[in-house]
């Protein structure tokens, strides 16, 4: 039994149902903070929703490839993936800190693309970094 859990089709199968898990799980985090409902707006044809969530769902899956790459049990795994998923969070809150002009949430809900455009190279561009620090 010992070696089934070493077999690589059932690790890429377990990396692969604990990162969609988490992506689910973090993706309902950023739909909790976020002033506008994510699924609701993309269904509406909100390109800047679509492309700032494509953005986190980027920076989420970067993150735990970083962290599958470099970890070898799944709770070490687990726990930098999550590290990780807290600091592209303060990243967002950095963000709409750092635009005191303009709120990036009532921006991005009113298809402002140029806001989404930046959100999601932030979200991309933050998972990298994060990335680096991982491995």
């Amino acid at each position: 039994m010992e070696n089934f859990w070493e077999n690589d089709i059932v690790q890429t199968a377990g990396n692969y149902s604990v990162v969609i898990l988490f992506m689910v799980l973090f993706l309902s985090i950023f739909e909790l903070v976020t002033k506008y409902r994510n699924w609701e707006e993309i269904k509406n044809g909100n390109i800047a929703v679509a492309m700032a969530t494509g953005g986190k769902i980027f920076g989420i899956a970067n993150i735990f490839r970083h962290s599958i790459q470099q970890h070898d049990t799944l709770l070490t795994m687990i726990g930098w993936g999550v590290l990780g998923f807290v600091l592209l969070l303060i990243g967002y809150f950095i963000y709409e800190f750092l635009t005191p002009k303009f709120k990036i949430d009532e921006e991005i809900q009113k298809d402002n693309r140029a806001v989404g455009l930046i959100s999601l190279v932030i979200s991309i561009g933050l998972s990298y970094v994060i990335g680096a620090g991982i491995s």
